[in-house]
């Protein structure tokens, strides 16, 4: 009862309250001066009448500097940086004119005054005096009402002893944070920092105790009870060498989201959460150039299809954070739309200022309707163009390859055309490694979409090129989200194979190197995303039943189920004839060449395609694919069954093997 009542008299401390102690600061604190300067020893038959009137001139000069400098109209229950800045502002004025007064004052020699017979620097040594008071009473509040504050709430809830693995600039915040809110219940103890020239520091009086391999030393010796990673930058391996070292000491481990999940770098309370497969797959920090993505989308109307998707919503989530004039949603399904658009309004509201405002549109539309794009298009005139909507699911598009043709294909198509006539100069096509060398019509489909954009770049000397990047950690479908809902119901965990490996990639991570490879193109270009080593899907599964606390084989199981239809032991990079390069950004590679690629007669081609899916003709739509793409290599699972021959008399299957088809 004690500590909440000095709470809330502490709390209770007004402006008012300040003015009357700042009176009787200014007013002792010149007498406080003349004892200084004299060795406390003052003859008041001589000082008497200067100090007097010394008092009464620094008591208006001082009052009235603080009242015109708004020194009345700062709340310093939440003092800070800035409110001490003020202070040293007022103070150099305060110095200065109360200095020029009384030196003119002290030469003119009033004798009635007798100010000459004070110390020369008098008025400055009380300016100092003063103003040192005058800056205690306001931030001893702060530190009463902060210090009384973690008392009561640390005293009134369950607190864990912490330790904070990384001292960096994400660290120190996150510590700061949590002295600031000790009702989470996380008092930080200790930071560990493999950065030797932090050892033995202090850091908001926390001392940095050495490497990641003390941890379980400092465990024991503190009891810890938790442990926060705080690394938003590492690389999964370290995070994953971290994890094991806590997992030996048995004590739970959090972390938080790596940079790109971070809204503008910030962290916050709200950023501590369990670790996630995601953060043990992270690669190195990516260096980005905000500054060219700035440039390029800056005050553009920037139109994204498939805005509620997996990487269309994080397309959205980057995009408004470089101040775009209009972003238009335009999706298919009304439902991830509106969530998104809800989530986006809420960013935007902290994001506007005064002379900014990032207005907002959603469309719900069907690519495969080019009258309603057309409507689209005149009523919002975008100046970039993003394609992220795409049927993707390799299985769901081999039982379905009418609407893997007239979604990915027709629908990429339309929108291109469309784009042309509204004289859209900047498009970007989000592709997929399956689309090289393809062995399903999802693939197939995409590759055919990275032609139609390339087509497009050589004919109109636009700025049109595509993007090819693997499996996105995390989106709709993924198999960590398949492997979640496993665990959730007990397992077991169903890998197709044991040698299937893929090219893995976070979401934040893919959209980010998508925004900086827009910038790079010039019309016509793929550029690859490097996304390091592939990863066995085995080995995915084993880490995700680790981080459940579960053991392999005695609480759950993993269970081969054999290749899907359409499905590759493991996914290539670059297609036969595309020559790569560097880019100036070291995680993204160009293929300058890809336009050259593009077969003869394309469009009719496509277009015969397209007829073929609309009419559902899966025999006619295997040999359209077949004829556009060589490279195209459909399973003979996926034939089997299919009788129709070709005007030749050749079997689709054996005509697959040798892709040589010529229907032109």
């Amino acid at each position: 009862m004690a500590i909440k009542y000095l709470l809330d008299q502490t709390g209770k401390l007004r402006n008012r309250h300040f003015f009357l102690i700042d009176i009787v600061v200014v007013l002792f604190s010149p007498l406080i001066t003349l004892y200084i300067s004299l060795d406390w020893h003052i003859d008041f038959s001589i000082y008497l009448l200067p100090i007097i009137a010394a008092t009464i001139l620094f008591t208006i000069i001082k009052l009235t500097i603080f009242y015109f400098f708004g020194l009345y109209r700062s709340f310093w229950k939440k003092a800070s940086i800035d409110d001490l800045a003020k202070l040293i502002f007022i103070t150099l004025n305060t110095i200065l004119l109360q200095y020029i007064i009384f030196t003119i004052l002290k030469n003119l020699s009033f004798k009635w005054l007798e100010l000459g017979i004070l110390p020369r620097y008098f008025s400055i040594i009380d300016c100092f005096i003063a103003l040192a008071f005058v800056a205690i009473s306001r931030f001893s509040i702060r530190l009463s009402q902060r210090s009384v504050e973690r008392l009561y709430l640390v005293k009134n809830f369950q607190s864990a002893n912490t330790l904070i693995v990384g001292a960096g600039d994400a660290g120190v915040s996150m510590a700061e944070e949590l002295q600031r809110h000790p009702q989470v219940g996380l008092i930080p103890v200790a930071f560990v920092d493999d950065n030797r020239e932090k050892h033995g520091y202090r850091i908001r009086g926390i001392e940095v105790k050495g490497g990641r391999n003390l941890i379980p030393e400092i465990v024991k010796k503190y009891a810890v009870k938790k442990i926060l990673i705080a690394m938003p930058s590492a690389p999964g391996l370290t995070i994953r060498e971290i994890m094991e070292i806590c997992r030996q000491v048995n004590v739970e481990t959090f972390t938080m989201p790596g940079l790109f999940e971070m809204v503008g770098g910030k962290v916050t309370i709200d950023h501590i959460r369990k670790i996630e497969i995601e953060d043990l797959l992270r690669r190195e920090s990516i260096k980005t150039n905000i500054e060219k993505v700035s440039n390029f989308l800056s005050g553009k109307k920037v139109l994204i299809t498939g805005a509620g998707g997996s990487i269309g919503s994080e397309l959205c989530r980057q995009i408004i954070n470089v101040c775009p004039s209009e972003i238009l949603l335009l999706g298919h399904g009304e439902n991830s739309i509106f969530e998104i658009d809800y989530e986006l309004k809420e960013r935007i509201s902290k994001i506007n200022s005064p002379g900014q405002n990032i207005k907002l549109r959603c469309r719900i539309a069907d690519l495969r309707f080019i009258d309603r794009l057309e409507n689209v298009f005149e009523e919002f005139k975008p100046d970039v163009v993003i394609h992220a909507a795409a049927h993707k699911h390799v299985p769901l598009m081999e039982e379905n390859p009418s609407e893997a043709i007239t979604n990915n294909v027709l629908g990429t198509k339309n929108l291109v055309d469309v784009s042309l006539k509204f004289n859209v100069k900047n498009f970007v096509l989000i592709s997929t490694d399956k689309a090289v060398n393809p062995t399903s019509i999802m693939g197939a489909s995409k590759r055919l979409a990275e032609m139609i954009v390339h087509n497009a770049a050589v004919n109109s000397g636009y700025c049109y090129c595509a993007v090819r990047f693997g499996n996105v950690l995390g989106s709709r479908g993924s198999v960590v989200k398949t492997f979640k809902k496993q665990l959730e119901k007990g397992g077991p965990l169903t890998v197709t194979h044991p040698d299937i490996i893929r090219y893995l990639i976070t979401i934040p991570e893919a959209v980010q190197l998508v925004l900086q490879a827009s910038v790079l193109g010039k019309g016509g270009e793929i550029f690859m995303l490097d996304m390091g080593k592939p990863i066995k899907i085995i080995d995915l599964a084993k880490d995700l039943i680790k981080l459940s606390g579960l053991i392999e084989g005695k609480d759950i199981k993993i269970v081969f189920t054999g290749l899907r239809p359409g499905e590759k032991l493991f996914e290539e990079l670059f297609v036969d004839g595309e020559n790569y390069e560097k880019t100036v950004h070291e995680k993204i590679f160009i293929a300058r060449n890809s336009s050259e690629l593009v077969v003869d007669n394309l469009i009719p081609r496509i277009d015969y395609l397209i007829k073929s899916a609309q009419t559902g003709d899966k025999s006619e739509i295997l040999l359209g694919l077949m004829n556009l793409l060589p490279e195209y290599s459909p399973g003979k699972n996926h034939l089997d069954g299919i009788d129709r021959m070709t005007p030749s008399g050749q079997s689709l299957f054996s005509l697959s093997l040798e892709k040589k088809v010529s229907l032109f």
